[in-house]
């Protein structure tokens, strides 16, 4: 059985608000993803399992690195 971290963690990914400069708005276009401030300096994109993986991807492929 999942744990309440493992399903967040495969739901969403948080990150420097800086890390989405100028891919946010692909993110937005390319992704069935929701994407909010989370205190000043960090984001966190939402998302269904599939669709964070696939984002994810996307990041790295941009330099962005997601743990």
């Amino acid at each position: 059985m999942s744990n309440a971290s493992q399903l967040r963690d495969s739901t969403q990914i948080v990150l420097p608000r800086a890390a989405l400069e100028g891919l946010e708005p692909r993110l937005d276009d390319e992704f069935t993803v929701s994407v909010f401030p989370d205190g000043e300096d960090r984001c966190r994109i939402i998302g269904s399992p599939v669709e964070i993986k696939e984002a994810s991807e996307f990041l790295a492929r941009h330099g962005v690195t997601v743990r």
